[in-house]
């Protein structure tokens, strides 16, 4: 190659400024050390190829800088649909600021280097060829900027990945439960009394339901695999129980979820909510209080009667202020633990109990319930 490429300009600078966001991001990442690391990597390489084909034109260079972009690209398309497992913490998420960002300056790196080699000649005027660089700048140092003040948590195997980002979710300081939003970014950080590890579970848990719950979405095939209504819907939301995942061994698995929760819009049905239930445990065994801390609120119900149904027992409504249930009805007891993951919006968090007849009793320590935010009783307490 002879001369000066403008096009191998724009490209290297742009692998550069994808080097530079990708290095901010391996800060943000800390908890996943393979992954900071291996982002610490690519980083050095994006930085390293732009600055060599601004040194050096050859065609090994260049098509260094091609394939190390491509790659960079590929892996981030990837991830905005599937988890790559054989990495920790490199798992699915929806589309943030400064990684679209960071994917789109080594699209151009690509892009830039690509046109390069198929026209060695190629020039761009200096004028545009210092507008180019400068945009490339700006967008770099935006993505940066966007990136500060954002925690990213990174769940394992299908939950995955999660962000803490305060400002794209209105996060005011600790307070929790927060709103959920399914398409944002997953934000269970800062909460006092909650641990690192904690954290990570909880954002785990949200992730891995947001992925496997799906699978259960259309109402009208959930009996073939052993769910029942419990005959709930009048109170806006219907739950699906499955007694065979319940006795079973899984633990808050979204591929054997103890109930299924639909929204109930006439005859329509749309699932929004897992309710895990724990077997053979008490309210207050660590397993359970230990596993997220205050972030998940484990509760029970002891008001419940129930009667006998054609497929099962059904609810037939909760018990008077004597403890006494409807005719035909018998209120059993508490029973198993349970809690709630939504995959809808929520405005009490991913874990808010579900507002409805049956009122939940739960275990906390200071009478304050963590699984809803008081404001949308319709009725009878939380199920």
């Amino acid at each position: 190659m002879s001369g000066r490429n403008g096009f191998l300009l724009f490209g290297g600078i742009s692998s550069v400024g994808a080097g530079a966001v990708h290095f901010l991001a391996a800060g943000m990442h800390t908890d996943h050390a393979t992954l900071a690391r291996l982002m610490v990597v690519l980083a050095a390489i994006q930085c390293a190829a732009g600055l060599a084909v601004l040194l050096n034109e050859r065609k090994l260079v260049v098509t260094s800088l091609i394939a190390v972009n491509a790659f960079a690209v590929a892996v981030w398309a990837f991830t905005r649909f599937a988890d790559i497992p054989w990495v920790t913490g490199l798992t699915a998420e929806s589309p943030g600021v400064a990684d679209t960002a960071c994917a789109a300056l080594g699209a151009l790196a690509v892009i830039g280097a690509a046109i390069a080699l198929l026209r060695p000649t190629a020039t761009l005027p200096p004028m545009r060829s210092g507008i180019a660089a400068a945009a490339v700048g700006v967008l770099a140092v935006a993505a940066m900027l966007n990136g500060v003040g954002h925690v990213h948590s990174h769940g394992e195997g299908g939950d995955g990945h999660s962000h803490a980002a305060g400002d794209e979710h209105g996060h005011t300081g600790d307070a929790w439960p927060r709103p959920f939003d399914p398409a944002q970014p997953i934000d269970v950080s800062g909460v006092p009394g909650v641990t690192s590890e904690q954290e990570q579970r909880a954002a785990d848990l949200i992730r891995s339901t947001m992925a496997g719950l799906p699978a259960f979405a259309d109402v009208t095939t959930v009996g073939a695999l052993g769910f029942r209504s419990i005959g709930d819907a009048a109170s806006g939301y219907e739950h699906y129980v499955n007694t065979g995942y319940i006795r079973d061994d899984s633990f808050l698995d979204a591929t054997r979820p103890e109930s299924l929760v639909y929204r109930v819009d006439g005859q329509n049905r749309t699932l929004v909510s897992a309710m895990y239930i724990a077997k053979g445990k008490k309210i207050d065994d660590p397993a359970l209080t230990d596993y997220a801390g205050p972030l998940m609120q484990w509760h029970v119900h002891d008001n419940l009667c129930w009667k006998a149904g054609d497929n099962g027992p059904q609810v037939a409504g909760v018990t008077d202020a004597a403890g006494n249930c409807p005719p035909n009805s018998i209120n059993p007891g508490s029973g198993n633990p349970m809690v709630h993951v939504w995959i809808a919006p929520h405005q009490c968090g991913p874990f808010a109990a579900l507002e409805g007849h049956g009122a939940g009793q739960a275990s906390t320590t200071d009478g304050r319930r963590a699984d809803t935010c008081g404001t949308h009783d319709h009725g009878g307490g939380h199920k």
